[in-house]
């Protein structure tokens, strides 16, 4: 551990680098669905092959962020934090050479273990890096120049798409790579948790990422593929999800320990998590397109056009977390969720020639106002529903479960919506069936209101609270850091 000031030179440095890091991740989960039209276009490829070219990315990141967490614990937060970086920009560069879509899948997969790296390692770097007494106000910065990436990454999508374009959505990380890593190197603090570990649970690790890779592949196969292939794939998901329990359970040292779900609270908010943030996967995947495919935007006006919800999250998410403390967790729960199916109903009249002010504006408005309601009482309560001890691996887990159900939600919602391989060349097609994806995601989210309503209940008024509650990544709730405590815990 270090006692680094915030207003020293090397707090300053250990703020950037972090802040960096995290952005590179973070912009480039928002700037991709920005670019699909785009990608789709250039390589020829189907709307199966746009779909895996943003969950190849999710289903690496969902299924190892636990283990990256971990990695940094043990062998050194700085070491893999950097690791992160450079594998991040390798696989960016990749991604950006990518000659066809089957190697652009394959370098998005690999920039998923960058990112796992790196996500949970910029936030523990400042928890163990500087002082008690700054820790918070330096929590707080990183959250917020890190909405503010998310806000600027749609927008700065867009004009590369645009502009020299799509591959310079990839190509952008090297730059800042190479800025990161330096800095890092130089002026960063090695920390690691110096306690005896026991084995990483590498196997539970594999078999995750395999039943939620399986499954994803079922589903978006199921549109067009085989029928004999699609039930072989989903059976075996299956199987290795029932895998996936079972070394849980006889694993010395889990990475998701069963017995956490002992907590009634936590299985709950966690169930609430899955409805939530599959409608939000599902929305901003088919919104980008919708906007560009039907409606006739650009890529810039398409990313622009999706600023409000970010922004709102960006100024308001803090005082939400602070509402929530005061009337409990249940009503933020509950209202959240609606507000936003809400949303997804007003989405309907965004069709051909729309107007910006008059249709989308106000469904992304009373979107963004549902998401400033729910996401921090949400994580707030993850957190308060586990002993202290066990915040860091709260949090892990919601926010794996927060990726994996938008990966299933772009996999399983053209499927439900009808929409064949070639939907997204045809504007009255993809027209129909975002309308119908629109009616599933809003059906989802009244699932989760109930869900809230029936089983959230006050936290103990001497909780933990969460210090990241401003973080803007929308597609993704914060995450609560793991210092000072074993790889699992």
């Amino acid at each position: 551990m270090s006692d680094v000031r915030l207003a020293s030179p090397q707090g300053k440095w250990i703020l950037l680098t972090t802040v960096l890091g995290s952005s590179m991740a973070m912009v480039d989960s928002t700037v991709v669905n920005v670019a699909l039209p785009r990608i789709g276009r250039d390589l020829d490829a189907d709307l199966a092959a746009l779909q895996w070219t943003v969950n190849a990315y999710m289903l690496t990141l969902a299924g190892l962020i636990l283990l990256g967490g971990s990695l940094g614990d043990r062998y050194g937060r700085r070491k893999i934090f950097v690791l992160g970086v450079v594998w991040f920009a390798a696989a960016s560069l990749l991604c950006g050479l990518a000659p066809n879509v089957g190697v652009l899948v394959a370098a998005r997969a690999l920039q998923g273990i960058g990112g796992a790296l790196l996500t949970p390692g910029s936030l523990a770097l400042i928890q163990a890096s500087f002082h008690p007494d700054d820790r918070a106000k330096a929590v707080g910065l990183w959250s917020g120049f890190g909405g503010i990436g998310a806000a600027v990454g749609p927008f700065l999508g867009g004009w590369l798409v645009d502009g020299p374009g799509w591959r310079w959505v990839f190509f952008i990380n090297v730059p800042m790579a190479l800025i990161c890593a330096p800095i890092a190197v130089r002026h960063v603090p090695e920390s690691a948790d110096g306690r005896k570990h026991g084995r990483f649970d590498v196997l539970g690790a594999a078999l995750g990422a395999v039943a939620l890779a399986l499954v994803t592949y079922a589903l978006i196969e199921a549109g067009d593929g085989s029928l004999v292939v699609v039930v072989l794939t989903a059976v075996a998901g299956v199987v290795a999800g029932v895998a996936f329990v079972h070394v849980e359970k006889r694993s010395p040292d889990p990475m998701m320990p069963p017995d956490i779900f002992g907590s009634r609270q936590f299985t709950a908010v966690n169930l609430v998590t899955l409805c939530v943030y599959a409608a939000f996967g599902g929305f901003f995947f088919l919104t980008a397109l919708q906007l560009q495919v039907v409606a006739g935007y650009s890529a810039l006006q398409a990313g622009t056009a999706l600023l409000p919800t970010t922004v709102l999250m960006l100024l308001f998410s803090a005082r939400s977390g602070e509402l929530a403390q005061r009337i409990g967790p249940r009503i933020p729960l509950t209202v959240g969720p609606l507000l936003c199916a809400a949303a997804m109903l007003m989405m309907l009249r965004v069709g051909r020639d729309a107007s910006y002010l008059a249709d989308v504006v106000p469904a992304l408005l009373v979107m963004g106002t549902g998401m400033v309601t729910l996401v921090a009482p949400l994580t707030a309560t993850v957190l308060a529903s586990v002993d202290t001890a066990r915040a860091g691996l709260a949090s892990g887990i919601n926010n794996a479960a927060a990726r994996a159900a938008g990966l299933i939600a772009i996999a399983a919602l053209p499927l439900l919506a009808g929409m064949g391989p070639e939907a997204y060349r045809s504007a009255p097609a993809f027209d129909h069936a975002f309308d119908r994806a629109m009616l599933w995601c809003a059906g989802v989210l009244v699932v989760g209101s109930v869900l809230a309503f029936a089983t959230v209940r006050r936290p103990a008024p001497d909780c933990r609270r969460p210090e990241c509650l401003t973080h803007g990544w929308v597609t993704a709730p914060p995450l609560e850091p793991r210092v000072g405590k074993g790889p699992l815990e």
